[in-house]
């Protein structure tokens, strides 16, 4: 049981690296909980699918594509690494007073900012916002590179099928209960998350992808 609980933990921060920062999907997401929370609870589990999918697709070819340059292991979590610090970094800009209006500081889960329209419209059917949910966040690749940055530089850690169910697991209930808690958010308060709140969700985001680029970059080649 201890040996699952590294795997499902890392999983768990995997997860939250690519959910907690706030842009154009979960600012989508609030928007829907506002009209209809039933609504929302489905649109934030197609969310949590394509993560968990992606995470899924990365994990299985992962492991393959390290056992096949093992010679060359440690430039290959390196590049991962910079891959990863790239992302971070290219957040935690779009975090700043700078970069906050920048047009491309879209987040790892969402594909291009969008502003609330004049009126909303009436809410769509649950399986209607799951799979139009799945579709916007599936559009964006930069998720599918985070997951497959992450899990081909953790190859062997997650060689056995335990391991990758349990980093699974905890990609998924992550994913699905940070989305779950923004239905919550915007269901109980009616209106769009303070700017401070949404920065600070940036900067913990991608703080902890910054933190992964590190940890799976030691020890350098």
């Amino acid at each position: 049981m201890n040996e699952l609980m590294t795997p499902t933990l890392a999983g768990a921060a995997a997860g939250l690296g690519v959910a907690m920062p706030m842009g154009a999907m979960s600012v989508l997401l609030l928007q829907e909980a506002m009209r209809d929370r039933r609504t929302a609870v489905a649109a934030a589990a197609g969310i949590a699918a394509v993560d968990l999918g992606y995470a899924a697709l990365a994990t299985t070819l992962g492991p393959w594509v390290a056992s096949h340059v093992s010679p060359v292991e440690a430039w290959v979590r390196l590049a991962s690494a910079v891959i990863l610090l790239v992302i971070a970094a290219r957040g935690l800009y779009g975090a700043s007073p700078a970069g906050a209006s920048a047009p491309d500081s879209a987040p790892a889960s969402a594909p291009t900012p969008a502003s609330a329209p004049a009126s909303a419209p009436p809410p769509a059917r649950p399986v209607k916002a799951f799979a139009r949910y799945v579709g916007l966040t599936a559009l964006n690749p930069t998720t599918a590179l985070y997951f497959a940055a992450l899990t081909t530089a953790q190859g062997a850690a997650l060689g056995t099928g335990a391991a990758g169910a349990a980093f699974l697991l905890g990609v998924g209930a992550a994913s699905l209960l940070w989305q779950q808690a923004l239905v919550t958010l915007g269901s109980l308060a009616g209106t769009r998350v303070p700017d401070g709140a949404r920065i600070w969700t940036f900067r913990l985001g991608y703080g902890l992808v910054a933190a992964y680029a590190v940890k799976i970059a030691l020890p350098l080649p």
